[in-house]
């Protein structure tokens, strides 16, 4: 990068300016990733501190049946395949019950677009899991999953939303978001959910109340200039609406786990390779920079592998997710071992080792509790990570 457009940069961000997209562009142009890191690790010390958020989660898919068929995904399977399932409403109690241990706060549900599940299905879920988990927060189903809802039921998303909230509904989650911009869309996603649909479900969403999280499929097909488009496009429906909490950079994976049947339903990964972990960085760096009205920045150690989450959290990155138990949608992220459980020991310990203070939230990113920070006597310089 020039020199003279680096320093413009910098003080940019030092200034609290907001960036354009050129600037977005001409940040992952840059090679200088301890630059960089450093520039995202001041603007998430300005609106964090110290601090580490973390949750105590799971994950309950009640169904892997789905009519699309998007290029990247190895978790839906077709009505008839052998490792196809449906819960039972009892079922997926009994299930999420035997979660209930070490204080859960949430229970994060993502589903297939069955083709005959009846909408009733969804609600009375969520009935029947709010009243087995009275504490538990309900963040349940993506833009598409509400679009679907739209379609089966007959019914507007404004009414759906409104008998989900009624049922217990705390948050959307940010899936289907993938990659906005049509130019990569069309080759990935193989539903109708697109910008205009997700915004606009969003959008209600939070007029609701309903904050939650913004996601972004990174590291297939897309090029940088396609990350600074989805973020601005995210920026702009918060700086309308301020509703959501975070955004969340997931990292595109190959089907390293799901191709048990020897069928590989990731149609990219023969032309595609899965983004390193300076690629992960900077585009956590950046994307830190850019989306200045959003509080947090998550990085979903799955999905990364715990050192890349750590050192993400000196990259922009300022929650390290939850202590999934079992994440189907993609595990063992980085192929060499990735666990499919951390314990709020395990999360405490990493985010110490990391150089940071240790919070623990809820869905609503309202503390919890409060932990010390890294033990000074345990170390030389008690002092973030760094590349």
């Amino acid at each position: 990068m020039d020199a003279g457009l680096k320093r413009e940069l910098e003080e940019k961000v030092l200034a609290g300016e907001r960036l354009t997209r050129e600037d977005g562009i001409a940040l992952y142009e840059s090679d200088d990733l301890a630059w960089l890191g450093g520039l995202a690790h001041h603007v998430r010390t300005q609106k964090n501190g110290d601090v580490v958020h973390f949750n105590v989660n799971r994950h309950l898919n009640m169904t892997n049946v789905c009519t699309a068929s998007c290029a990247y995904c190895s978790f839906q399977r077709k009505p008839g395949e052998k490792d196809a399932y449906t819960m039972r409403i009892e079922e997926a109690v009994r299930l999420a019950k035997a979660m209930e241990s070490e204080n859960l706060t949430e229970l994060h549900i993502v589903n297939g677009l069955h083709p005959t599940l009846p909408w009733r299905y969804y609600p009375r879920s969520l009935k029947a899991l709010k009243e087995a988990l009275p504490n538990v927060s309900l963040k349940a189903f993506t833009a598409t999953e509400i679009q679907h809802f739209e379609k089966i039921s007959g019914l507007p998303a404004d009414e759906i939303l409104d008998e989900l909230i009624d049922a217990g509904l705390e948050s959307l989650t940010g899936g289907g978001a993938e990659i906005f911009d049509w130019e990569v869309r069309q080759h990935i996603v193989d539903h109708d959910t697109h910008w205009e649909d997700w915004s606009r479900i969003h959008r209600l969403a939070h007029s609701k109340g309903l904050k939650g999280p913004a996601t972004m499929l990174y590291g297939h097909i897309e090029e940088p200039r396609h990350r600074v488009d989805h973020v601005l496009r995210l920026r702009e429906l918060q700086d309308e609406t301020g509703g959501f909490h975070v955004f969340i950079p997931l990292r595109y994976q190959h089907d390293f786990v799901d191709m048990k049947d020897g069928k590989v339903r990731n149609r990219l990964q023969a032309r595609t390779t899965m983004a390193t972990g300076a690629e992960a960085l900077k585009t956590f760096a950046v994307s830190r920079l850019l989306f200045d009205n959003v509080p947090h920045v998550k990085v979903f150690w799955v999905m990364h592998g715990v050192q890349t989450a750590q050192l993400a959290l000196q990259h922009g990155a300022d929650d390290m997710d939850g202590s999934v138990v079992e994440y189907k949608i993609t595990h063992d992220a980085d192929n060499y071992g990735t666990p499919n459980k951390l314990t709020r020991d395990d999360l405490l310990e990493l985010i110490r080792e990391a150089g940071f203070r240790p919070v623990e939230r809820n869905t609503r990113y309202e503390i919890i509790r409060e932990y010390p920070g890294p033990d000074a006597s345990l170390r030389e310089s008690p002092q973030a990570m760094r590349l």
